[in-house]
C-alpha cells in the first residue's frame, strides 16, 4: 500500500517499531524524534503521591497516558515499592482515558474498571459524570501540557483532586534536527506525515514559529497527506490549521494508522489528474 512512498515519522517512544511497520509496507521512512521524554526532575512529589496511592487514599484513579503509568511504575521500582503500587492499583477503581494506559495495565495483570467514552478529555469527563464523585478523592496521572478542564470538572463535582505529573518533554537541544526535518517537509520530498501524539504537533509548530519557518511549514502541510493516530492527535493537527487526511476509524494504534494511511494514498493515486 505504501510502496515507494516517503513517510515522515515524527515519533519518539516507538520510533523503531513504527518505522519497521512502514518499511514492511514498502515505504521509505524519514525519521525525526521530535520529542524526548524524561522522568520528572524532582522525584519527591512523585514518590509522595505513590505513597498516598499505596495507603489507599484514592477512591478513583484517572490514567491519562501509558507513558505516565510506565513512568510511575519506574519510580516505584527505584523506591523499592513496585509490588505495593501494583497491589494498590489492583484495589483502586481505575478509569483510563484510552488504550495506551490500558495496555500498560494489562502488562502487570490488571485492567481498567472503566474506559473513557472517547479517548479525549471530553470523553473522560462524560464517563466520570456517570459516577458519584461527591466527596471522593481522585488521583490523576497528568501529562505535560495537559488541559486544566478536568480539574475544573472535578471541583464542580465536589471531588478532591490529587494530581501528579511524573514526566517531562526535554527537546530544546534537538532544534537543529527539527529544523532539518522542517526543511525536508518544505522541499516536497514527503508524501505523508504521520503524527502519533499532540506533543509532536506542538513541537513542530513551536520550532517553525521560533525560527521563522511557520508560513513555509503551513504551506507544506497543505500539500502533504497528514495522518493522525486518533481523535486527540487529530484535534491538535486541526488546531494547527493542517488538514487531517487519514485516521483509523476505531482502533487508535500504529498498525491501523499504517493501514488507514496506505488506503488514503492508494485512493489518491487512483484519481486521474485533470486533462
Amino acid at each position: 500500500m505504501l510502496e515507494g512512498r516517503r513517510v515522515a515519522v515524527p515519533e519518539s517512544r516507538e520510533l523503531d517499531l513504527f518505522t519497521r511497520m512502514l518499511e514492511r509496507n514498502g515505504a521509505v521512512a524519514i525519521r525525526c524524534p521530535l520529542v524526548s521524554i524524561h522522568d520528572a526532575e524532582d522525584a519527591a512529589p512523585v514518590e509522595e503521591w505513590l505513597t498516598r496511592l499505596v495507603a489507599g487514599e484514592h477512591d478513583i484513579l484517572v490514567l491519562y497516558t501509558g507513558e505516565g503509568l510506565t513512568r510511575l511504575l519506574g519510580f516505584a521500582e527505584r523506591k523499592g515499592i513496585e509490588a505495593d503500587v501494583v497491589a494498590a492499583l489492583s484495589r483502586t477503581f481505575i478509569v483510563a482515558r484510552g488504550p495506551k494506559p490500558a495496555k500498560v495495565l494489562r502488562g502487570i495483570g490488571l485492567v481498567p474498571n472503566l474506559m473513557a467514552e472517547a479517548p479525549t478529555t471530553a470523553g473522560l469527563m462524560q464517563t466520570l459524570s456517570t459516577l458519584n464523585l461527591e466527596g471522593k478523592r481522585i488521583g490523576v496521572q497528568l501529562y505535560p501540557g495537559g488541559e486544566e478542564v478536568l480539574s475544573e470538572f472535578l471541583r464542580d463535582a465536589g471531588a478532591q483532586e490529587d494530581a501528579i505529573l511524573c514526566y517531562r518533554y526535554a527537546s530544546d537541544e534537538e532544534d537543529e534536527h527539527v529544523l532539518h526535518f522542517i526543511a525536508t517537509l518544505v522541499s516536497g520530498e514527503v508524501d505523508l506525515i504521520a503524527f502519533t501524539s499532540t506533543a509532536q504537533v506542538r513541537r513542530l509548530q513551536e520550532v517553525a514559529r521560533r525560527f521563522g519557518r511557520q508560513a513555509e511549514l503551513d504551506a507544506a502541510m497543505q500539500r502533504i497527506l497528514v495522518a493522525a493516530v486518533g481523535p486527540v492527535t487529530a484535534e491538535a493537527v486541526e488546531k494547527a490549521g493542517w488538514p487531517v487526511g487519514a485516521m483509523p476509524e476505531d482502533s487508535f494504534h500504529l498498525k491501523p494508522l499504517v493501514t488507514a494511511s496506505g488506503r488514503k494514498l492508494a485512493k489518491a493515486s487512483d484519481v486521474s489528474p485533470p486533462a
